[in-house]
């Protein structure tokens, strides 16, 4: 489509410097110095005219530098000359318009026209893109991995996030499965991975300063006497006094669901240093189970923990598609009935909503400070009588988002479900952990078959058997009555039982 750069070694004084928007091009005497010492070592971006002058884009202060420093060569990257932004944006517009250019085409393009000096928004604006569409193909181009993806013929965003974990071989390689197997869940298995990572980084960091206190660092503790370390809060002196802080000796670090983690005083070798337990086991009767956990339960334990994790990851994704879906010009199809059904089915999504949710889902501004009562999205409302029906869909969503907690797929209530159905409806990717809470209304095969077989010709049902009333429309299939109470299961762990 367009003739490759080329870098070539020539001489500073030959350059023909144009005229660049950047006024600040003072040349100082430490940079001069710099230069003469170290030569140009970022390439500067030229054309070449017909004349065959050659007239430098970026990088004029450099240029003058190496003149002043008397540098006989500097690297130049050739480029196509500057009229030419015009051509290359005709053709992806026609090739756009015509769906034959691929998405590796388009962020090729994207990236000659940047390389021109053509701004992300300048190029959205000619080609009928976002900006954030270009911005995101000129940075996953940018990238060795991205352009790799793009290469492959996969999506600017798949490339994107391959970009984004080029450091990460193990991310990486569990991008690329994805992308393979379940692209459905790209987005919320990239989520779970930035959680990751960063939890991974602020754990490696908290290691480091513990040990550079001196500290030891324990795997486990517990509270009884069957266990190895004691929680300071367990332990007791041989005075029987409670042990305190002074008497720790090593720290054990939890995480908890949120990826967050906290240091907790131990006594380590509790037994060899004269402290004993300060509890005993109450079973209530029954025996307490001595010893490390079954298989059994450590899989249900890591199912528990991994699935907490995952809702978390997904209400970043979610949130997220609700942003994108109220960012366009016109409402979702279907949100009249949306809203309505909420505030009749579901009246604590009208009621509860978190204002700073909402708002940030209408993309409204929010410049003031936190305060009693504080409500961003009721101050939005207040300031503009625009697009109001994006900020009551924003209202709804946020008192949805409201009730469904960590644990929500353990306890999944038709709210959930309703929720969840529609903005599937309006194309969101359900994350596998939040297809639980989808599939939990649907019936068993067995129960459909037999409801079938019970059912008179005619489709009405025998004497003494009653349909559930369901609605004729709207999320999912929501019941209008029966089922769990709205509501979400708000139960919680200690900090020590959620470590890993």
């Amino acid at each position: 489509m367009n003739a490759a750069p080329t870098l070539e070694m020539l001489d500073p004084a030959t350059l023909t410097v144009d005229i660049n928007v950047r006024k600040d091009a003072a040349l100082t005497a430490d940079f001069i110095a710099s230069i003469k010492e170290h030569g140009v070592m970022e390439p500067v971006i030229a054309h070449r005219k017909e004349d065959g002058t050659v007239h430098v884009l970026m990088g004029q202060r450099r240029t003058r530098a190496a003149v002043e420093a008397q540098r006989p060569l500097i690297p130049v990257m050739i480029i196509e000359s500057p009229e030419e932004a015009e051509r290359i944006v005709t053709q992806v517009v026609e090739n756009i318009q015509r769906a034959e250019l691929t998405e590796a085409d388009e962020a090729g393009a994207y990236h000659q026209l940047s390389l021109i000096g053509v701004s992300a928004a300048a190029i959205a604006k000619k080609t009928g893109r976002t900006k954030t569409t270009v911005e995101s193909a000129l940075k996953a181009r940018s990238s060795d991995a991205g352009a790799a993806a793009l290469g492959k013929g996969w999506t600017i965003e798949e490339a994107l996030l391959m970009a984004e974990f080029e450091s990460d071989e193990e991310a990486s390689a569990e991008l690329e499965s994805v992308i393979m197997d379940k692209p459905d869940q790209l987005l919320h298995v990239a989520q779970h991975l930035r959680d990751r990572r960063e939890s991974a980084a602020a754990l490696a960091a908290l290691i480091a300063d513990l040990e550079a206190q001196g500290k030891t660092i324990v795997e486990d503790a517990g509270h009884y006497a069957d266990d190895d370390n004691l929680y300071v809060t367990a332990a007791k002196r041989e005075d029987g006094e409670p042990a305190t802080e002074d008497d720790a000796n090593a720290v054990l670090i939890t995480t908890d669901y949120r990826g967050q983690h906290r240091t907790h005083s131990v006594i380590a070798g509790w037994k060899d240093t004269g402290f004993a337990p300060k509890y005993e086991r109450y079973d209530g009767g029954r025996p307490a189970q001595k010893g490390p956990m079954t298989e059994e339960q450590k899989a249900e334990r890591k199912t528990l923990i991994e699935n907490n994790k995952a809702m978390l990851s997904a209400q970043v994704v979610r949130r997220e598609f609700v942003t994108g879906l109220l960012s366009k010009k016109q409402p979702p199809k279907g949100w009249q009935y949306f809203t309505v059904h909420a505030i009749t089915h579901h009246p604590e999504t009208a009621s509860g909503y978190d204002g700073e949710v909402a708002a940030g889902m209408v993309g409204a501004k929010v410049d003031e400070p936190k305060t009693w009562a504080w409500n961003p999205l009721r101050t939005h409302v207040a300031k503009s009588t625009a697009r109001p029906e994006f900020s009551l869909i924003a209202l709804i969503c946020a008192g949805y988002e409201k009730t469904i907690a960590k644990d929500s797929w353990r306890s999944p209530s038709q709210t959930h479900r309703d929720y969840l159905n529609q903005l599937v409806l309006w194309g969101y990717k359900a994350s596998t952990v939040e297809q639980l809470i989808i599939d939990s209304g649907k019936p068993a095969e067995e129960e459909t078959q037999a409801a079938k077989l019970q059912t008179l010709p005619g489709g009405t049902p025998p004497p003494g058997k009653v349909s559930p009333p369901f609605t004729t429309a709207g999320p999912g299939t929501s019941q209008t009555s029966g089922g769990p109470p709205p509501g979400a299961n708000h139960g919680s762990h200690s900090p020590a039982a959620d470590r890993r």
